[in-house]
């Protein structure tokens, strides 16, 4: 009975007591397999070794040579003025020499990277590698070195160009699509730091398109290890293409604590073939003064959603002859939607000059689009600002939106060094407790517009209010000028 027992408990009992095990075993195997592919997704390499060895013979090493004028003066020494001034004066010359060799101009390096992006030699780094150098060496990874000559450098983007000339065709590496980089996506830097050259370090991108001080800033940050020396290399991505620029650190020591910045590729192509084709950057100029729009500001002008450049201002050049206005917000510019101001910035920059792009601008609750023909930024860096004429009536004072404003007299034209010209209502004093302080306005500002209308008098100032009240309107736009420098301002009625 037992062994009939057994033989019923089996094989069918067996199978049950091993489904579980089969199970946990399939379930193992199915998380590895998934671990593994996504292993693959991602790109993780098991070495760099490859990929460092197929583009080190393009990466370069920068040393430059600068004649320094030796200051004889014992400045940093003692204070200006000192007693001890002359003292360490006279114990200078004696040790130098009038006109002896510790007095001659002296020679001073620094050391940079590079890599050469074409055969026949053209070489990129930063503009501040080379600024200045009288002198510029090529070391390369397989030996030698060669003198180098400046083609061209854009201060605005850190970048230049060099030419050496070579015996036989160089190796070179390419240029990649920037903009398809995700954070996250695995990085390596090649370069000089600290003198120690060609030094390879990995990481990822830590966050894309950020701006450090520049109107075309686009930077890459990477938390591979980027030090002094290391700017002008290059950022790799896995497939041994250029995709970004090394330029700066964020460090409160000097050294890396994996917040490196590399100026985007696809903005450096550009600048870059520009270089070689004129030796200089000719960028796209659309003639405004911008501001971001806000919340308050788009509540204001009846704007739906918070997005494109406020203009402020609009001096003689393109935008003028094409009919923009202060006051518009430019929503669209060849095709392309405006996001904010650096956007548009930038892309008006990428444009070439004397291209006709159509520009759709918000004005008056509805939009309507302009053509303008784009004159050159770099030759309308000193184009001054247009005046707003008019003349204004007898001048009387109020309290008004948490402001005392009047209109402008002789008295206070001549005190604010005003034009015969200007026109609107002069913030004479601000209730610290109002909006309108918290705005930043601030006495001796001059309110030009409101409601995107000018202000001849105060009269113009309580009709706009008026109007934007009855239109269910929370806050009124202001143009207001400090110092010649125009800014849009949403101010809340509730003050009023």
């Amino acid at each position: 009975m037992s062994q009939a027992i057994a033989l019923s408990h089996s094989p069918r009992q067996e199978a049950r007591k091993a489904l579980p095990w089969a199970l946990a075993a399939g379930l193992s195997i199915a998380l590895l397999l998934l671990q593994t592919m996504s292993a693959a997704a991602r790109g993780a390499p098991e070495s760099f070794a490859d990929l460092a060895e197929k583009i080190s013979p393009a990466v370069v090493n920068i040393t430059t040579s600068t004649t320094v004028a030796r200051n004889t003066a014992p400045r940093g020494v003692v204070p200006e003025g000192s007693p001890f001034e002359d003292f360490f004066r006279e114990f200078q010359d004696r040790n130098n020499g009038e006109g002896g060799e510790n007095n001659r101009p002296r020679r001073s390096s620094a050391l940079g990277s590079g890599f050469v992006i074409s055969e026949d030699g053209f070489v990129v780094t930063n503009n501040h590698v080379i600024e200045g150098a009288d002198e510029i060496l090529i070391e390369f990874f397989e030996g030698g070195e060669l003198p180098a000559k400046v083609i061209g450098t854009d201060p605005n983007t850190d970048i230049a160009l060099l030419k050496v000339e070579a015996e036989a065709p160089l190796a070179f590496v390419s240029f990649g699509d920037s903009d398809i980089s995700r954070v996250g996506d695995w990085v390596m830097a090649m370069g000089n730091p600290l003198g120690q050259g060609f030094s390879v370090s990995a990481g990822i991108v830590s966050a894309r398109n950020r701006a450090l001080s520049g109107s075309y800033d686009d930077y890459i940050q990477t938390d591979a290890a980027i030090n002094r020396g290391n700017s002008g290399g290059p950022l790799f991505n896995m497939d041994g293409d250029v995709i970004g620029v090394n330029t700066a650190i964020l460090s409160p020591n000097g050294g890396s604590i994996g917040i490196g910045f590399s100026m985007a590729s696809n903005v450096v192509v550009r600048v870059v073939d520009q270089l070689k084709e004129f030796g200089e950057t000719r960028r796209g100029w659309l003639g405004v003064r911008i501001q971001d729009v806000t919340e308050d500001v788009a509540e204001a002008i009846g704007l739906e959603k918070v997005a494109g450049a406020m203009v402020t201002d609009v001096p003689e050049g393109p935008s003028s002859e094409a009919g923009i206005e202060p006051g518009d917000v430019i929503m669209s510019f060849d095709g392309s939607d405006v996001e904010d101001t650096r956007s548009l910035v930038r892309t008006v920059g990428n444009t070439a000059v004397g291209k006709a792009v159509r520009v759709v601008v918000f004005r008056d609750g509805k939009t309507q689009t302009l053509k303008v023909t784009l004159g050159r930024r770099e030759e309308a860096q000193n184009a001054v600002p247009a005046s707003q004429p008019a003349e204004p009536e007898e001048p009387t004072k109020t309290e008004i939106l948490g402001m005392t404003v009047s209109e402008i007299t002789d008295e206070l034209r001549e005190q604010l060094d005003l034009a015969d010209s200007a026109t609107g209502l002069v913030v004479q004093d601000v209730d610290e407790m109002s909006k309108a302080y918290e705005k930043g306005l601030r006495a001796g500002d001059i309110i030009t517009e409101a409601g995107q209308q000018k202000l001849a008098g105060l009269e113009d100032l309580n009709k706009q209010i008026e109007g934007a009240k009855e239109a269910g309107r929370k806050s009124l736009l202001l143009l207001v000028r400090r110092s010649g420098d125009p800014r849009f301002v949403a101010l809340a009625l509730e003050d009023g």
